[in-house]
């Protein structure tokens, strides 16, 4: 059964190749949508210019798509709301000095 937290945990091992940690301990991923064994990723990036944007997108499908159970996949990158250093997660926060 796909579950969020599992494709959260496989989304989280894409990691910002600039700040060195996954994207959802960064909280660029905003949701995870599941009907069956259909996926839908809404996520961001720390910039609307973020030169690893494209790579950064391919490796969210790929990592939905490696998870057991998970035959279709949508990612959704948006920019609204904004993404901001308080939406990561407390170790990442600790982690980068904030």
């Amino acid at each position: 059964m796909v579950t969020e937290e599992i494709v959260r945990d496989a989304l989280n091992l894409v990691e910002d190749p600039e700040l060195m940690m996954g994207i959802v301990d960064l909280g660029l991923v905003y949701e995870v949508q599941i009907e069956d064994s259909k996926v839908k990723v809404i996520f961001t990036l720390t910039s609307m210019g973020c030169p690893v944007g494209p790579w950064i997108a391919e490796q969210v499908d790929l990592a939905a798509r490696g998870v057991d159970g998970v035959e279709e996949v949508e990612t959704d990158l948006v920019f609204s709301p904004p993404w901001n250093p308080e939406m990561m997660s407390d170790d990442a926060k600790f982690a980068l000095g904030f």
